[in-house]
């Protein structure tokens, strides 16, 4: 009997688009399910009642959500091409690096971007702060998962397309080659592999879709 994958994800959002590469790495067959989050499906209402949020993943009539247990979920379900280390030490680092790239990282860029002035400044100087600490976390390394893609990489996906997205959107800078060569160097490497190339948004679509976002954000705040 054949498994049953679905993935109920939204084209923009980076959580869901995390889960889907996981998903090609493994090699997993699933089929897709895009959401409209304005007008949010009755089964996406069904099986994510709590926050009523993407990405869910639907494994043999089963779901599961927030993106980073999918991704755990998917490693721990298929053991092939492991994307979470082994060692105890190096899982609970990974765990955490996962934590601080959502909440430091891909937060504080949003919270600058929909910000001005002297906050807008604080928020960039924060975000540096953190993608500073990520970079030495990489050190020599390819990947943050060794010589090939792990979770953590997978996770800060939304460095390598994202943040560049959202800077150009707002027109404030959040990340450069001259401030975090490794990370760059890091994002070009993680982009060129083919299945997390499929993954990312098409940029000029993405760029005029947080564009708009933004300056709404903006507005609503004033």
């Amino acid at each position: 009997m054949a498994e049953e994958v679905k993935l109920f994800g939204f084209w923009s959002s980076p959580y869901s688009r995390r889960v889907e590469v996981a998903l090609k790495l493994k090699g997993i067959q699933y089929e897709y399910i895009e959401e409209d989050l304005f007008n949010k499906s009755p089964l996406l209402l069904q099986y994510n009642r709590i926050n009523q949020k993407v990405p869910v993943l639907l494994h043999n009539g089963k779901p599961i959500s927030e993106s980073r247990i999918i991704l755990e979920y998917i490693d721990e379900t298929w053991k092939n091409n492991p994307i979470l280390p082994q060692d105890p030490y190096e899982r609970a680092t990974a765990r955490f690096w996962g934590e601080v790239i959502d909440d430091k990282i891909l937060m504080g860029a949003w919270k600058a971007v929909r910000s001005e002035n002297e906050e807008q400044k604080q928020a960039i100087e924060e975000l540096h702060r953190s993608l500073k600490l990520l970079e030495k976390e990489l050190d020599e390394k390819d990947f943050f998962g060794g010589d090939r893609v792990g979770y953590v990489d997978i996770v800060a996906f939304v460095i390598a397309h994202w943040l560049w997205a959202f800077q150009e959107a707002a027109e404030v800078e959040l990340i450069a080659e001259e401030k975090f060569p490794v990370l760059c160097k890091w994002s070009r490497k993680l982009l060129e592999i083919q299945v997390v190339d499929e993954c990312h948004p098409p940029r000029g679509k993405h760029v005029d879709y947080y564009r708009v976002k933004i300056e709404a954000t903006k507005l609503s705040s004033k």
